[in-house]
This record gives structure tokens, sequence and C-alpha cells, in this order.
């Protein structure tokens, strides 16, 4: 992380969308996303409420104020629509967009994100499937079930959690075996703990915690 600004934009960022997946956020699923110590985790959160953008509570949860909040919507806004650009106007791979697009959203300031907007036309999502805060179109598909827990049958990729775009490798699977959001899938079953799917790419062979983590629509 750059700086204390950057820092303090990348917890609240982390913690608006540890909730749009309904976990509740503790310090502990900060660690795990962050890849950082408890100790630096818990410094930072500490920051975070001594500025006014969260709140600590009792049980040790952690909610987000009005600041913050508004803090952490914006910032995966720019996040989201600068992995648009990447991918939909420079041609960057798909897999990349997300560790690309970590490096941009500091630097987008409000005149460049209304332009994007215009630019990309106000879309509903990110190429992840993830929505896009503030975005005029109601994004499709966002209580669809896991890869994993559908039956045989055709499906289509609707969304990737934002676990798995921490993970390059699983990206670059994903990317590579079709999997990708707006895909055309065939589900074929279950195998032990894998999920048996065929795509453009072939058939597949889809650990389920990474079947998890995809989400489709039929």
């Amino acid at each position: 992380m750059a700086d204390l600004h950057d820092a303090t934009e990348e917890y609240l960022e982390t913690i608006l969308e540890i909730e749009e997946e309904g976990i509740i956020p503790i310090r502990a699923r900060l660690v795990e996303r962050l890849g950082l110590s408890a100790a630096a985790v818990s410094e930072q959160v500490n920051r975070l409420v001594d500025q006014g953008y969260a709140e600590l509570l009792g049980d040790r949860t952690l909610r987000l104020t009005g600041s913050g909040r508004a803090l952490a919507v914006s910032v995966v806004r720019r996040h989201r629509l600068a992995e648009r650009l990447l991918v939909d106007v420079i041609g960057l791979e798909w897999e990349k967009a997300h560790k690309e697009a970590d490096r941009w959203e500091h630097a987008i300031s409000a005149e460049v994100e209304a332009k994007l907007v215009e630019l990309l036309g106000d879309p509903a999502t990110c190429p992840h499937g993830n929505p896009i805060p503030g975005s005029r179109h109601r994004p499709e598909h966002l209580d669809a079930p896991s890869l994993a827990s559908v039956g045989p049958g055709p499906a289509t990729i609707a969304r990737v959690s934002e676990r798995l775009e921490l993970d390059d490798a699983a990206l670059t699977f994903v990317a590579t075996a079709g999997l990708i959001p707006g895909s055309a899938v065939t589900v074929r079953g279950r195998d032990g703990d894998t999920v048996l799917v065929d795509t453009t790419a072939g058939a597949q062979r889809v650990p389920a915690d990474l079947a998890d983590l995809l989400f489709v629509a039929a």
C-alpha cells in the first residue's frame, strides 16, 4: 500500500466487499483477505475507528459509519469502472484486470470517473459480474446460486466472487477453462470434491471450493 490514504481506502473497500458476500466483517476476515498480520490489521482498524470511518462493536464486528461507507462505495465504484475500461477498451486479459485496477482506483478523479461512465455506457457490473455502485442499470443475477450447488443441465456463468479475484492462479484457471461471466456451460454433476462441467474449452473438472465462488444463471 503506497500510503496511509491508500491503506484506508483498501480496508474500507475490503469491508464493503465482505459485506456484499453476506459475511459479517471482523478483523480475522480482513487478515485473510489482505494477507497481513493480525497486528497490522488491528492497528489499521483502530485508525479507521479514530478517523470516524468505522465502529468496532461489542461483539468485535466492524460496522462502517456513514462517511466510511460513502468512501468505500466510491473506491469500489472506481475499481470496477477501471476493470471495465481495462478489459472492454484497452483489451487487457480478463484475469489480469482486478490486480491492475487496484493500482488505478486510488488515482481516478471525480471528473475522470464521470468520463468513464460516459465512455463505458454506465455499465451495471464489472467484468467479473459484480455490481458497480451508483449505476443507473440494475445488475441481473445477484442472487444466483453457486456452480457447486446446481444440478445437471445448461447454465450461464453470471458472477465471480471477490474472494476468487484475489487468487491469480484461480483466475487464470477460470479464464482458461471458459468459465468467465457470460460463458454458457453444461453442468454434468459431481465427482467427489469436483464439479464436472462442459465449456467451450472442453470438459472441465472444477474443484468444489472454487465452484462455490462461481455463480450461475439457468
